[in-house]
């Protein structure tokens, strides 16, 4: 009962400042005048349908491709190794390594289909199932003229369903049993990843179709908000490291995280400027942005850390900048320099509080701060980017552009999500839990021993 009123406060939490601005909704929205008809003249007479091969463009993509990629294994790898104690070592690079496995097979198989087929606003359908219609000659995109091989952006998207679930493994490091958080990472995958995917990205999603359409350009609802949730219900489901919160839990490598790190920073650049799927100007700005913003929130998380203790951390340095990599990549497509340095400021105090005071507050034992930094980064990034992609802050939106209502639809499709992804996470883990014995954990033993040794029978150090 305990770990239900957590969940639910938590989720209050999330969802408290939602309901008098979501009340004002139908009064901005009416307020709100359609895009001006001069305006949208141009865009209709230089709107180009793609129907030849961009060779820079595939070019672009395919090397973005490798990089997001390279974010999982080895960058997200050795980031997570380098934070746990040294007899996990192993099974937290085992949980990287599967995972990417067997999302890459679940892609193929219907995950692609689920997120970017047609059949409806809210799911895909299964007319994809197993890369069905796409071939080494059809041209794919989210619906802009890129003129890249479909399967190339086959490619690119399996790269985000591999990462996603793969953050979550930050929350319940450690502890999980390694066939129940293969069974929970791979059905949330498919129940959460993939449809949340379909409604911002999915071509004729609901959010995307809006009359304001969600502003997320490379994920931070998609990708972090999800993981962000999905981490803090299991988390909390499965229950506290043994000694948490009295116990010290010092990382046990600290250059193995601060590499695995840079590794994430340098594929950031695949994952935010990769998602415009061009080689053009939009690109280059959105990788300057993304770097502004990471730079800034290293700054500010360090300065937190002087105010607080005293003293200014590398682990706290290395994990401030991941903050703000998570914050500026739905609005890295948006914003301009100005932007990513409010938003990188941001998420570096606010992404520091959620995980240093607020998570001690709450109870809830968030291992490697998924939630506080993937989660609150999301968030803060999904919100902000409605005022600092306005031309006035900065950003690149010109014309008849509502702050407000653009803000107003952030936060909607920010609840919409939150809400889903927990409910259904409840659900899948609770499934989990029955199949696999009643337990979503390993034994005291066990866990003790190290999962190095319990689970896969081996271990990185030998003495």
């Amino acid at each position: 009962m305990k770990r239900i009123a957590c969940i639910l406060s938590l989720l209050a939490g999330f969802c408290l400042i939602s309901f008098p601005v979501l009340a004002q909704e139908a009064e901005a929205a009416s307020g709100a005048s359609a895009p001006a008809a001069e305006a949208a003249a141009p865009a209709e007479e230089t709107a180009v349908e793609p129907d030849v091969l961009n060779g820079a463009n595939t070019a672009w993509i395919l090397t973005a491709t490798a990089l997001v990629l390279f974010m999982t294994i080895p960058g997200l790898s050795l980031f997570y190794a380098g934070l746990v104690g040294r007899k996990n070592v192993l099974s937290v690079l085992m949980h990287c390594f599967m995972i990417t496995a067997i999302m890459s097979v679940l892609w193929v198989v219907c995950g692609y289909s689920i997120a970017f087929g047609g059949a409806s606003p809210y799911f895909g359908g299964l007319e994809k199932i197993f890369a069905s219609g796409v071939t080494q000659d059809t041209l794919g995109g989210l619906g802009k003229s890129e003129a890249i091989p479909e399967f190339l952006f086959f490619g690119f998207q399996m790269t985000f369903f591999i990462i996603t679930p793969a953050l979550m493994v930050g929350a319940f490091v450690e502890r999980m049993k390694f066939s129940a958080m293969i069974l929970f990472t791979s059905l949330w995958a498919l129940l959460v990843y993939a449809p949340v995917c379909h409604w911002v990205w999915g071509g004729n999603g609901f959010m995307l179709n809006w009359d304001d359409p969600v502003k997320d350009l490379a994920g931070g609802i998609v990708v972090h908000i999800t993981a962000g949730i999905g981490a803090l219900i299991a988390c909390i489901l499965v229950g506290p490291r043994k000694g948490y919160p009295t116990a010290q839990f010092q990382p046990h490598n600290l250059p193995l995280c601060v590499i695995g790190t840079g590794m994430l920073w340098v594929g950031w650049f695949g994952f935010n400027a990769g998602s415009q799927l061009a080689a053009n100007g939009d690109a280059a700005l959105t990788l300057v942005v993304t770097h502004i913003s990471a730079a800034t929130a290293t700054i500010v998380w360090s300065i937190c850390e002087k105010v607080k203790h005293g003293k200014a951390s590398m682990l706290g340095a290395v994990t401030g900048s991941i903050a703000g990599l998570a914050a500026i990549t739905p609005a890295s497509g948006d914003v301009g320099p100005m932007g990513a340095l409010a938003i990188g400021a941001a998420s570096g105090l606010l992404c520091w509080y959620a995980s240093v005071i607020l998570k001690a507050k709450l109870g809830y034992d968030d291992s490697l701060d998924v939630v506080g930094v993937h989660g609150v980064g999301g968030l803060v990034g999904t919100l902000l980017v409605a005022f600092f992609a306005s031309e006035a802050l900065g950003g690149k939106t010109v014309g008849d552009y509502s702050m407000v209502t653009q803000f107003i639809v952030q936060l909607k499709a920010s609840v919409i999500t939150i809400i889903y992804t927990a409910i259904v996470s409840v659900i899948i883990l609770l499934a989990v839990r029955a199949i696999c014995g009643g337990s979503l954990r390993v034994s005291e033993s066990d866990e003790e021993e190290g999962l190095d040794l319990t689970a896969h029978g081996e271990s990185g150090y030998n003495n």
